[in-house]
């Protein structure tokens, strides 16, 4: 189900939720920087009945609103629209499922409010990012290819993305979940693209290693596409010598990021989701 709720500036934001046991931890996903909450539903399918999942829409993507200004779409707003969220959607406390920019938001959110923060799961994102990988993100944000149909759409992303272990009937989900048809029925980027700009002129990346710090209270599980080349196999190293209570999965065949649905991605989510309260 698709609830709305209004940020503190009046823009209409969205989340997709999914029933639960009310006595268990909801999990809260955050979706990466060209992702919307669609990415979550299978694993919410898994979990059907079991807990309470929500899944956000970034400002600017999916069914949210397009930021009028580009200010809008800095870092810190992006954590204040998770905070509202929290607040409108009765998930005070959450195991938080970040995916690449999800999962920088969820490392900061434990400097500001670790109260809230229940359980950890990073998705091939850690407190360092490789700036080879940060450019190819930054060149796919700010593209509209503008493509005729669904099958266009797959082919471009097959020869744009890093390698994704997916079948046909995975390429197309994985597709429609990108671009949506216009009023004109031409596919396009289903967020701003004019966040490219935010990032061509934004400050340098802060150093999240304190941050990935404060999350040392919450079990936390890492998965990291083994071709990855926006999370450094040295950084999860090093994250892993830092939390050796933490979980970790290399994804075969998988650059940035895994899609969640790989045997050992979902098996590890599960195992991991099934111990927490």
């Amino acid at each position: 189900m698709t609830t709305y709720f209004t940020a503190r500036d009046g823009l209409r934001l969205a989340a997709t939720t999914w029933p639960g046991d009310a006595h268990r931890v909801p999990l809260l996903c955050l979706p990466g920087l060209t992702r919307s909450a669609a990415d979550f539903a299978p694993l919410a399918a898994r979990l059907r009945g079991q807990r309470r999942v929500v899944a956000l829409d970034h400002v600017g993507h999916g069914s949210s609103d397009k930021a009028p200004g580009l200010a809008r779409y800095r870092i810190e707003e992006s954590l204040r629209d998770v905070l509202d969220a929290m607040a409108a959607l009765h998930c005070g406390r959450a195991i938080l499922l970040g995916t690449s920019y999800g999962g920088i938001l969820t490392m900061v959110l434990g400097v500001l409010r670790p109260s809230c923060i229940a359980g950890v799961v990073l998705n091939d994102i850690g407190p360092a990012i490789e700036p080879i990988g940060l450019e190819d993100v930054q060149n796919f944000v700010g593209r509209d290819p503008a493509l005729p149909d669904l099958a266009a759409c797959v082919a471009h992303l097959k020869v744009t993305m890093p390698p994704l272990t997916l079948d046909e009937h995975g390429w197309a989900r994985f597709a429609a979940g990108t671009y949506a048809p216009d009023e004109g029925g031409i596919w396009r980027p289903r967020w701003d693209t004019r966040i490219a700009q935010v990032m061509q002129g934004g400050a340098a990346m802060p150093d999240l290693w304190p941050a990935f710090g404060t999350l040392a209270h919450a079990p936390m599980l890492l998965l990291r596409g083994a071709l990855s080349e926006l999370l450094a196999e040295g950084t999860a190293f090093r994250m892993r010598r830092k939390r050796p209570d933490m979980a970790f999965v290399s994804v075969a065949a998988t650059g940035h990021c895994p899609t969640l649905e790989e045997p050992e991605a979902r098996a590890a989510l599960d195992t991991f989701l099934a111990a927490q309260p």
